[in-house]
């Protein structure tokens, strides 16, 4: 009986010290959560001031269609850095010798219209490093621009994606982005009065400035969700990039926070690999970016995923990490992915644990780049491969 006792009693004594190690790592985490949240807040407001009063103090110039002219030699083809949905871009320099890029709306857009109207109202009110800064805007007659602060480096998927520029981007600069990209999107999700979910975050949605920082660009897909940063809400028009849409939101027009997260877990599996998840192709399968990851990864072999390009530049640790975390973004169920603060902490390897990926959303089937406009579960679906 003393010997049943005994063992009794070691079970128990096992049995409660590991659940107070369990609730313990767990407080760890969510207390190394709350640090990610408030340096990362910190980021976005160095002055110390409070949200309210940084949103409305908020610097947006009306500029006249004079200057703007001026600025872009009337808009002459040499300026011309882009072209989108929303029309051409130009780069242009005002009278105090500041650069800025000008969106102007194409006048036979209508979709142009619509984000014109969205982006002036959401982006104006957000101010983070790792968004791009919307300096004003013009309005003559029908015409209508958007004014940016102009960054030199231009769009991320120039230099992941084209075999003449890929080695300019080593492992320890794509860690960097990875990280300015989480930054940016943590406090569109929780960082400020907003919950904004962008909807359209892509490799040429990334601009970079002189130092390669990243800014996170485009809003004219964002919604404000006014629920909280649970909330999800539901659409019957589709709007979007093939490659990066969620599943909940491309078949059901489901979208949340946890949508953004699917797109950015794509995007750090694309600066891994320095490949496209939307047409990668495989000669012995039929599986995407994201399945061939999670493929490796379940192997043990997660390391092939790797860019050739980067050589000898990478830290095994930290891409592995970044490996993991994209996968664990690119879930198939929304409610299985982390927040944008849990992944700062996981980046950061300021987590406890890490839980393991299971079989991404989207993981098989070979896909051309081209638009499309479908119609599923009677949803309109409109996407464009690059805007």
């Amino acid at each position: 009986m003393d010997r049943a006792q005994t063992l009794i009693s070691i079970i128990l004594t096992s049995t409660v010290t590991g659940i107070a190690l369990l609730t313990f790592l767990a407080a760890c985490c969510m207390s190394k959560i709350e640090s990610v949240k408030r340096q990362a807040q910190q980021e976005s407001n160095p002055s110390g001031d409070t949200n309210a009063n940084r949103e409305e103090n908020l610097e947006f110039r009306l500029f006249d269609m004079n200057v703007i002219s001026a600025a872009t030699n009337n808009f002459a083809t040499d300026c011309k850095i882009g072209q989108g949905g929303f029309g051409p871009v130009y780069k242009g320099e005002l009278p105090t010798g500041e650069h800025i890029a000008v969106k102007r709306l194409s006048r036979s857009s209508r979709q142009g219209l619509e984000e014109f109207e969205n982006e002036s109202s959401v982006i104006a009110r957000l101010q983070h490093r790792n968004l791009v800064k919307l300096i004003g805007c013009c309005v003559h007659g029908d015409e209508r621009m958007l004014i940016y602060e102009y960054l030199q480096n231009k769009s991320l998927d120039k230099f992941i994606f084209e075999e003449g520029r890929k080695r300019l981007l080593l492992w320890a600069k794509r860690f960097d982005i990875i990280l300015g990209i989480a930054k940016g999107l943590a406090y569109l999700h929780d960082g400020s009065r907003l919950i904004v979910v962008h909807r359209d975050l892509k490799a040429s949605n990334i601009l970079l400035d002189r130092e390669m920082m990243p800014k996170i660009s485009d809003f004219g897909l964002a919604k404000i969700l006014e629920g909280g940063d649970e909330s999800q809400e539901t659409t019957r028009r589709l709007i979007g990039t093939h490659g990066y849409m969620s599943p909940e939101y491309a078949m059901h027009g489901q979208f949340s926070t946890k949508s953004d997260v699917f797109s950015f877990g794509v995007l750090v599996l694309e600066i891994i690999s320095g490949q496209r998840n939307w047409g990668f192709q495989h000669p012995d399968h039929d599986l995407n970016l994201l399945g061939y990851g999670w493929k490796l990864w379940r192997d043990g072999n997660a390391l092939e995923l790797v860019d050739s390009a980067l050589e000898d530049s990478i830290s095994e640790i930290e891409v592995l990490r970044c490996i993991q975390v994209g996968l664990l973004c690119v879930q198939q169920r929304s409610e299985d992915r982390p927040t944008m603060w849990t992944v700062l902490c996981m980046l950061g390897n300021e987590c406890a644990e890490f839980p393991e990926p299971t079989e991404p959303g989207f993981f098989a089937g070979h896909s051309s780049r081209r638009q499309q406009s479908v119609s599923i579960n009677g949803l309109t679906i409109s996407t464009i491969s690059s805007r």
